[in-house]
Formats: C-alpha cells, structure tokens, sequence
C-alpha cells in the first residue's frame, strides 16, 4: 500500500508534533518550516530546537524552506500556522496545492478584521469546496504528543469519507481521532477556550483558587455554547473533546500558552511584558477581540470573554476584572 502523502505547512509546537503522528501511522511526511535554519536543524538532528527540543522526531519526517517541495504530490496539506497570518500565507501557498488536495486546519483563532473562522480563510483563499476543507481541534498539547502519550482529538468535515481518510492518515497507537461533520462547532470550541484559558490563567497568576478556576470554566464553556449554537454548531460537539475536553485541557496545563500568559498577568506584569515572556502565539490574545465580535453580530451575551477584551486591550487591571465579573446582576443558571 502506498503511503499517503502528506505536506504539513508551519513548524511551530503543534505543526511539529501533528507531523510527528502523521509518521508514526505511516504517512509519508514533508515538513514546510519559513527559517532555514530550523529546517536544517530538523533534518539533520531530527529535532526541533525551538519548540521541541526534547523530542526526537522520526527519521522519516523531511524538511523544507520550499512550498513546492512540500506540496508536491500530497493529497493532503495540513496547515499550522498562526490564525492571524493564514490568509498571506495560504495565499503564496494555493498556487503549489493541487486542485484536489485535502486541507486541514490545525489552528485555534479568528481572523481579526473579518471575524472568519479558519475554514472560512481557507474558502475564501482558495474557493476549495467544504468536502475539501477539515479541521483536527481537541485536547492536544504538542508537548504530550511528542511523548506518545495517550491523547484523543477530532476530525471535523461535511464530508464524512474525507473525514474518515484523515482520521486513518493519523491514527496511532496514542493518537485517537474520531470524525465528526460539525466543523463550525469544532473550530468555535478551539477558538474560544483560548480566550477562557487566558481567564483562567488570570486567576491563577493573582493566587485565586480552584472554586474560581471551576466557575470561569464552567461558564466559559455556557457562552461557548450559547455562540456555538447561535452559529449552527451541535452543543454536543461543544460538549465533547473539541469543546469541553479541549477547555479543560488548555485552562489546566502549564504547557498552555494561554493559560501562561494569563498567568503572568495575573501576577501584575503588562500585555507587553507577557508577550515578551512568550516564545510562540497564545492565539486568544489577538482573537479574543474578533469572538466578541461575533457574540455581538449574534446577540449572544459573553461577559468572560468581553473581561478578557478588556484586560487585555483597553487596560482593566485583574482585580477589577474579577470585581466585574462578580457584581453582575443574578440571574438563573441555564439561560
């Protein structure tokens, strides 16, 4: 049997560790990385100096500088780049893609300007059609994955047998993923649960407790259920692995970019400070804006994520945040 063939696009954390379970089920793997290098070191060390150092990647995973290489002959481009720089991206990358290529959206954001969804960018770029579009969201911190620890994901798109082709293509020992046709729920739960991560990470970093961590999760995930269901999503999608499992995950983990820069805002340091402590993306800090954008297109309330908003880009100080948060008004608790 011939291996398929696989082209991943960004070699952050996540890009990596996806390329990595991709080799390991037996796919025939090029990594497409921006720096020379990285990609040098990658192909000559087999790791990833600057997001896994740890970790050593399987021989078989080549690197490349060069689109065209990575895109040659692959049925499938995984594309791992960060939500804001997507669309320039995918717009130098489209003209190597062949027209009947899959492409999987790995990434957990949305576009700031036009509030798109990732699936959206990439239908917008490259006018593929939704059976040529899907997403992988859920639980999975690159970090863990590198280890071959048991982890469990979704893989999201309207077509259930190209759904299914990409559940094979990374199917491993430690890898589950299961197929679901509600790409629109999978990506809202990825998206928002970075902005809940970032007030979880808050609370955290100010030394508030586990009953305040549970509460900011808990109903973060309500207003990721009111949004999602207000968008057409399927509020189990919400309550399974790309909704509520990814949440747990990202708001618990010190491997969590959100929940580490919310943390160190919570100890008192400036956006401009966390960001400097912070090698990779924390997506929620830049899309956190564009979620409150689509709660108010949808008249669908979101008062954790609007704090958010106004921590992070309009100067409210934590604690008065939190004062915020808990002098509104009572209201019962399923509405």
């Amino acid at each position: 049997m011939v291996p398929t063939r696989v082209a991943v696009f960004g070699a952050g954390s996540w890009g990596t560790a996806f390329a990595v379970i991709l080799a390991d089920a037996g796919c025939d793997v090029t990594l497409w990385g921006r720096r020379p290098g990285l990609v040098q070191a990658i192909n000559t060390t087999h790791r990833n100096p600057d997001y896994l150092p740890d970790a050593e990647l399987p021989y078989s995973i080549r690197a490349t500088t060069d689109a065209a290489e990575a895109a040659d002959g692959a049925g499938i481009a995984v594309l791992a780049v960060s939500a804001q720089h997507l669309r320039k991206s995918l717009t130098a990358w489209a003209p190597v893609l062949a027209a009947d290529t899959v492409l999987v959206s790995l990434m957990k954001g949305v576009e700031l300007g036009t509030d798109m969804l990732m699936s959206d960018v990439i239908a917008d770029v490259t006018r593929a059609g939704p059976e040529r579009i899907a997403v992988v969201s859920g639980p999975n911190l690159a970090g863990e994955i590198v280890r071959r620890q048991p982890a469990a994901s979704v893989v999201a798109c309207a077509d259930t047998t190209v759904a299914e082709r990409i559940q094979h293509a990374c199917h491993t020992p430690y890898f589950r993923p299961y197929t679901n046709t509600d790409v629109v729920g999978c990506e809202l739960g990825g998206a928002v649960k970075n902005v809940i991560a970032l007030a979880v990470g808050i609370a955290d970093g100010m030394g508030l407790g586990d009953n305040t961590k549970a509460a900011l999760m808990t109903r973060g995930l309500a207003e990721t259920g009111r949004l999602g269901v207000a968008m057409g999503a399927n509020p189990q999608t919400l309550a399974g692995l790309a909704g509520m499992g990814d949440l747990i995950a990202t708001c618990s983990s010190p491997l969590s970019r959100n929940h580490t820069f919310g943390a160190n805002l919570g100890k008192g340091l400036t956006v401009a400070e966390a960001a400097a402590a912070m090698k990779q993306t924390a997506e929620g800090v830049t899309s956190c804006r564009s979620v409150l954008d689509l709660a108010e297109r949808h008249g669908v309330e979101m008062p954790i994520a609007e704090t958010v908003v106004r921590v992070i880009h309009e100067g409210v100080s934590p604690q008065g945040a939190v004062k915020e948060l808990m002098s509104r008004s009572a209201k019962p608790e399923l509405r």
